[in-house]
């Protein structure tokens, strides 16, 4: 599989890539109808999430309901962080036919958008990591507390209204030649609307009620992808803006523990951008990172194969040495 250094040079496209299929829904400029539905999806989960203490206290919330959040935020997110994040977009290990097609519907149910769109736009924020270009970097405004306050804010929801696309074709054209990946990208809807039915269904048969169907979707549905989506996003912004810094980048990516367990190890971002293609983002003692844990067991099952752990020498080799782990000094090195 093509990893991101294959495919996100700045080379003039040739006609050949002129007849590569349409990827997912619209082109390289958002509309309005778009942005407008983009709003939506991301403000009713979060007012649902909002609304969850209060309906909690007054007992609207069962084992079951707490269940259906639990499982559907961990299929999405491991959906997110094994399939869209280090298989997709990295290229970490390889995977038989149907785990691939598996990986790209469960990361389409957390509600983050069509696969190859974001596959194109993370690898386009690999390239340009922190510097101008990059979608949603939050020192794009400055290093002042205004500056960085605005940059948070636009790391973490802003930069998705921006009207331009990155462009699919020259940043994911390996995603966009694979028939059954097009397809499920531009599936997104659907796959949007069984990921949100779900939790209700579920919740409306286990209990025989309409409450228990309500409950299932207000917790299983909003609340759990409002959750997962803060969390996402978090990583964008919190990760790039704080953090330890143990091992060499050249941006300003940072190890946040608090956030590890429910990003599913993609926190500990400082060895991400170090080592881009890496399997496993939790190499230090402790560090909790329930996606390799997967992907090691996926890989015993013969399901992936071809799985890039990272080496003892190798993880040594990208370590800091001159003291600025914690002082957030960006380094250089090379990246995927």
């Amino acid at each position: 599989m093509p990893t991101s250094s294959d495919v996100i040079d700045d080379a003039p496209r040739s006609p050949d890539d002129a007849s590569l299929p349409a990827a997912t829904l619209g082109g390289e400029r958002k509309g309005s109808l778009e942005q407008i539905t983009l709003l939506l999806f991301i403000a009713v989960p979060f007012v649902a999430l909002v609304a969850a203490v209060p309906l909690a206290w007054g007992r609207g919330v069962s084992w079951l309901d707490i269940g259906l959040l639990v499982f559907f935020y961990y299929l999405g997110c491991h959906g997110v962080t094994i399939g869209y994040h280090r298989y997709f977009t990295h290229g970490s290990f390889k995977a038989k036919r149907p785990l691939r097609i598996g990986l790209a519907i469960a990361g389409s149910m957390a509600v983050e958008g069509p696969v190859v769109r974001w596959v194109a736009d993370h690898r386009k924020h690999h390239k340009f990591s922190d510097a101008e270009g990059d979608p949603h970097s939050p020192w794009r405004y400055g290093e002042t507390v205004p500056a960085l306050m605005k940059g948070l804010w636009w790391a973490h929801i802003g930069w998705m209204f921006d009207q331009e696309r990155t462009p699919q074709e020259k940043y994911a054209p390996d995603l966009v030649k694979d028939p059954a990946i097009r397809a499920i990208s531009r599936q997104f809807i659907y796959w949007t609307m069984l990921s949100l039915a779900l939790p209700p269904l579920i919740g409306g048969l286990a209990t025989m009620s309409w409450w228990g169907a309500f409950t299932g979707f207000f917790w299983g549905s909003l609340v759990r992808v409002a959750l997962l989506h803060h969390v996402t996003w978090s990583i964008n912004s919190i990760c790039h803006a704080v953090g330890k810094r143990p091992f060499k980048s050249r941006d300003r990516s940072g190890n946040v523990w608090w956030l590890a367990v429910l990003s599913c190890g993609e926190s500990w971002h400082n060895l991400h951008h170090a080592d881009p293609t890496s399997a496993r983002h939790g190499v230090q003692r402790g560090q909790v990172d329930s996606s390799a844990r997967i992907i090691r067991w996926c890989e015993q099952l013969g399901w992936a194969y071809d799985v890039r752990w990272p080496s003892r020498s190798r993880i040594d080799s990208k370590r800091n040495t001159d003291g600025s782990a914690s002082r957030g000094k960006t380094e250089t090195a090379e990246a995927a």
